[in-house]
């Protein structure tokens, strides 16, 4: 009675809502089986982009002061770690599927694994972490209210969305947004109201780019979405230990969920982190982002602890959902293996 009672009357919003939030819910456990059972065949995919424009120079002083700090960092460890050249890490050992990848120990900047690292790719939504330094770096104020539009959807691939033109964000939780839950159009309402609309935003991206030392890396827009925005697994490294340096990145690209708020009723959304590893106490996870679209497969990039060292993990370019996360957890298998080998 009740199922013909709804087919005879148009359903309420939220008994709509709530059918789609069903829907991605079964969409998500289907892609769950789906990439358990293709995470065991190894990926092959290369992609190749060509070069857009001429790289602009590197500010040296800034690139300099970077590397400077990370081997600051790892002053303190050096006295009781042997290096990574006292492990044997057999690279047979290790099957990934993603195409290209780089891990990196944070503290000593020694090279842990490498695969394709200077392969230049699209990076999709691992994009938002620029999109992050630039907000933060205008020192814009983050209270600020921002109506999103419907200049905020996305016409080029027609991803999905739960924010609605007409609702209001503080730029803060926006910012949070983007990084948790990788929102589109989140990401955009950013790159709109920053000062001089977006193509000033996307030039401040390249120019963070450029001060970073990413000679390889560009930027054609603030979500990822355009496949115009690449780089490689190798600077990728960089760009990963930069936004390790801001405490609300770190925050919230790492935050297992988080809800907002909108409209009259002060209705509450919650939204779940994209990489699930982040709800799990057994990883020590410093900073995430995720991120795919068609022409980049799913990437994943973190700062991580294993076997009591700070790395960073850059995994690009993988075939399946969840063969990423996959990837991870061979890796980390991997490491303490060859760590427990060498200390017994």
């Amino acid at each position: 009675m009740w199922r013909l009672w709804v087919m005879s009357n148009p359903p309420a919003r939220w008994v709509e809502e709530y059918f789609l939030e069903l829907c991605e819910a079964a969409m998500y456990k289907l892609g769950l089986i789906i990439g358990l059972l293709v995470s065991v065949v190894p990926g092959w995919a290369e992609t190749a982009v060509e070069d857009l424009v001429p790289a602009p120079a590197p500010d040296q002083a800034v690139t300099q002061a970077l590397t400077d700090k990370m081997n600051a960092v790892g002053e303190v460890s050096r006295d009781q770690w042997k290096g990574w050249n006292r492990v044997d890490l057999n690279p047979a050992r290790l099957r990934l599927n993603s195409s290209t990848a780089m891990v990196v120990d944070q503290a000593t900047g020694e090279l842990v694994f490498g695969k394709n690292a200077d392969q230049k790719i699209p990076i999709a939504s691992i994009t938002k972490l620029v999109t992050a330094m630039v907000i933060l770096d205008a020192k814009l104020a983050l209270d600020e209210r921002i109506e999103i539009t419907k200049n905020d959807r996305d016409r080029l691939r027609g991803s999905r969305s739960r924010l609605r033109p007409g609702q209001v964000f503080a730029r803060g939780e926006l910012l949070q947004l983007a990084l948790l839950a990788s929102e589109n159009r989140a990401a955009a309402a950013l790159g709109r109201s920053f000062p001089g609309g977006k193509s000033a935003f996307v030039k401040a991206m390249n120019e963070k780019a450029a001060q970073l030392g990413l000679r390889h890396t560009r930027f054609s827009d603030p979500t990822g979405l355009n496949s115009n925005n690449v780089s490689t697994a190798r600077e990728l490294v960089k760009m990963v230990q930069a936004a390790y340096e801001y405490p609300f990145i770190r925050d919230a690209s790492t935050a297992p969920s988080m809800r907002v708020t909108t409209g009259k009723a002060r209705r509450a959304m919650k939204f779940g982190n994209t990489n699930r590893l982040v709800r799990n106490d057994n990883w020590h996870i410093g900073l995430s982002k995720t991120g795919y679209i068609s022409d980049s497969g799913y990437c994943l990039v973190m700062q991580v602890e294993i076997s009591n060292r700070p790395l960073i993990v850059v995994l690009l370019d993988s075939w399946g959902k969840q063969s990423r996360i996959g990837d991870a957890k061979r890796l980390r298998k991997w490491l303490e293996k060859a760590v427990e080998e060498q200390s017994a």
